[in-house]
């Protein structure tokens, strides 16, 4: 099973798997710990990554599945994987707030080409190939723009990746120079409001795979441009992801550049 809407059908399977089960998990699921990264997870990050890893076992065994709470630290992603965050904003999923969505995406060679992404609070969902053709045309200039920013927590005020880039400073060159900034508290929804157009752009800072890999296809299936710390073509070793129209993200890059 190899093409892309072979693959998107089981992908959708699996996340129909987690949404589902999602709908029926009590409160207790919700309850959150530190883990050693001092991210938030709970049990029921665990337990989506476990459903929707059997499910996309069953039907692509010869495909290996990255998940968030299973990948092991630094090592690189096989040439093709299933790549899943089980609840991207799990911060907002262990406080009651509706921000948080399953994200996951089938990459080759490094580059996401079928993602799927579902809000279950909202009752939406986004899958790639075949998202709808009724998005919102972006602003062609940062001052006119609606920027969501995720990453700015605890342990990224600092120097990240390239030696270059605090968050805390590009957050306040972009506060500056945006007409608004949002923070949703998901990257996996910040790339969606790109994709849709609800947001214009969006700064990831120290994204891992798992969080964007689903957003990236959506995003780059509707022409958005997806790029990383040097202005180039986003790539999951980069420290930082910008996107939205290629005039913005170029400049989003150049304000991280400078921060």
């Amino acid at each position: 099973m190899t093409g892309r809407q072979q693959l998107l059908t089981v992908a959708e399977a699996a996340v129909d798997e987690a949404a589902g089960w999602l709908a029926t998990a009590g409160e207790g699921w919700s309850t959150a710990r530190f883990k050693a990264s001092g991210e938030e997870v709970t049990a029921a990050d665990i337990e989506v990554e476990s459903r929707v890893t059997r499910v996309l076992a069953a039907r692509t065994p010869h495909i290996p599945v990255v998940g968030e709470e299973s990948a092991t630290a630094g090592s690189p992603l096989p040439a093709r994987c299933w790549v899943l965050d089980p609840i991207d904003g799990t911060m907002n999923f262990a406080r009651g707030a509706p921000m948080y969505a399953v994200s996951l995406a089938y990459v080759l060679n490094g580059s996401p080409l079928v993602g799927v992404v579902e809000a279950p609070s909202l009752g939406r969902r986004w899958a790639t190939p075949g998202l709808p053709e009724n998005a919102r045309p972006l602003a062609e200039d940062v001052g006119h723009g609606v920027v969501g920013v995720s990453g700015t927590g605890a342990g990224t005020g600092t120097s990240t990746g390239s030696g270059r880039g605090s968050a805390r400073r590009v957050l306040d060159r972009v506060q500056d120079e945006a007409y608004r900034v949002r923070m949703q508290g998901s990257m996996a929804l910040d790339l969606v409001g790109v994709a849709e157009g609800w947001l214009d752009a969006c700064v990831c800072i120290a994204p891992k795979p798992w969080d964007v890999a689903a957003g990236v296809a959506l995003c780059r299936e509707r022409g958005r441009a997806v790029l990383g710390a040097d202005g180039t073509g986003f790539s999951f070793d980069s420290p930082v992801l910008l996107a939205g129209t290629p005039r913005v993200a170029l400049r989003l890059a150049e304000l991280w550049e400078d921060s």
